[in-house]
């Protein structure tokens, strides 16, 4: 299976609505400095510990640009991860090696012993953490190349 590369969009909720008659899927408008983006959010999205989402929360949605996508205005995007993120956090997804330095090399993880690390269905996950798609949530980041954080949360999506 080919890896995902998924791009992180931030922003507040602006509306939710449903997709005609599926009471499955939502579209979900995220409002930000750049405009309004539109999420699909269907029962393959996996919302970070099952929040309920609303009009006004801060999210940080993530689609995978391998995807097709629609060439509409304001975009679309397939939802792969969405998730409420806490003022001044930031959330990133994706792939790290053994030295837990993101595929990007975008971050480089450093582990305290505050970290709390979980799979995606909510139990401990006490494995190496290199090869897997993380969901890191973090705050603060060194000016080192890469930059360098301590996460407050990770969640691994085995």
């Amino acid at each position: 299976m080919a890896q995902q590369t998924l791009v992180p969009i931030s922003g507040i909720i602006q509306r939710i609505t449903p997709i005609s008659q599926d009471c499955c899927s939502w579209q979900v408008s995220i409002v930000n400095n750049n405009g309004i983006t539109n999420f699909v959010v269907s029962p393959v999205t996996y919302v970070i510990q099952e929040v309920r989402l609303r009009p006004g929360m801060q999210v940080t949605a993530f689609y995978d640009s391998n995807l097709a996508i629609p060439l509409i205005y304001p975009p679309e995007y397939q939802a792969v991860i969405i998730g409420r993120r806490n003022a001044n956090e930031t959330i990133y997804a994706g792939y790290f090696d053994d030295n837990l330095v993101a595929e990007d090399q975008s971050l480089k993880l450093n582990i305290a012993p505050s970290t709390e690390i979980m799979t995606s269905n909510g139990q401990r996950f006490t494995c190496s953490l290199g090869g897997q798609l993380l969901v890191v949530y973090y705050s603060a980041t060194t000016r080192s190349i890469p930059p360098q954080t301590t996460p407050r949360r990770i969640i691994v999506m085995c």
